[in-house]
């Protein structure tokens, strides 16, 4: 799944190719692209016609459109393999191209949302009465990610402490604070020296605060990068992959030397998922008797 870095990417070349711009046409090429969208695809698209886009906003791993002059703002989906691709109007259609908008001006683009595994989509939604920055309604529950000026540092590290869970949990948990995946926790836990199962209510203000730099680090990191791509679906607004697989310390690196001690990393299931870890830099929590 793309993370905070990766949606940011995407947020970003939207920003600069597609706000304040007038949709002239909405095409709909697969009913499961809009199926966030109760109304279906016809009212999506009679909805967005006519619209104008204002600028793209993200909160953690959900980017939303808001409409100028309107209550109402398009959600973005991205899912497993979503892409946002701005595209020259007359370039061939993609293989797994789902919604098509066009724009009532002469720059000679489109927007395409592509998805192969057609678990994203795009959907329209009322937003929060009073919200100044059009965050849809239903995701109003979704936390502050890290990097949003407005992040409440006292309170995330207090909801930890108070939080009966581990520490790799709660960096997933998007009530608690959103953008964190399971790529870039391991990452900032490898920085932190915090083994995955550490229970949060052992975290000190300290160890918190340092944690949450970390977060923070290596999204930045990520970001003046592109973001990471295993694969050819996270991609920005012009297709192009980003490259931070290149620089992580901990994910995807089962027996390769630690950076930091030389330790061989490991990799153990966990939650339908993996950690990477140091044996010796990230020891484990005792078990309590």
């Amino acid at each position: 799944m793309p993370e905070l870095p990766e949606v940011e990417v995407v947020r970003r070349g939207l920003e600069r190719w597609v706000a304040g711009r007038t949709v002239a046409a909405v095409e709909v090429l697969h009913p499961r692209a809009v199926r966030r969208h109760p109304a279906g695809a016809p009212d999506f698209a009679a909805r967005l016609t006519g619209q104008t886009i204002g600028v793209p906003i993200r909160r953690g791993k959900y980017l939303w459109l808001p409409l100028a002059g309107r209550d109402v703002s398009v959600l973005g989906h991205l899912g497993m393999s979503g892409q946002l691709l701005v595209q020259p109007q007359d370039a061939p259609d993609e293989k797994h191209l789902r919604i098509r908008v066009r724009f009532a001006d002469s720059a000679g683009t489109e927007l395409r949302f592509v998805d192969q595994r057609t678990f994203g989509g795009l959907s329209l939604h009322d937003t929060v009465p009073g919200s100044p920055d059009g965050l849809p309604d239903v995701i109003a529950h979704i936390a502050r990610d890290p990097l949003d000026p407005l992040f409440d540092e006292t309170a995330y590290h207090l909801a930890l402490r108070a939080k009966r869970t581990t520490v790799k949990r709660a960096l997933l948990d998007q009530s608690l604070i959103s953008g964190v995946g399971n790529i870039y926790a391991d990452e900032a836990l490898w920085r932190a020296r915090l083994h995955y199962e550490r229970p949060t209510a052992d975290l000190t203000r300290p160890k918190s605060r340092e944690l949450l730099g970390h977060v923070r680090d290596v999204m930045n990191a990520a970001l003046a990068v592109g973001g990471t791509s295993f694969d050819s679906l996270y991609v920005n607004v012009n297709g192009e992959s980003g490259y931070f697989e290149r620089s992580l310390d901990a994910y995807g690196r089962e027996d390769e030397p630690c950076r930091r001690c030389g330790t061989a990393m490991r990799r153990r299931p966990w939650m339908n998922r993996s950690s990477y870890f140091c044996p010796r830099c990230q020891r484990p929590p005792r078990a309590s008797s």
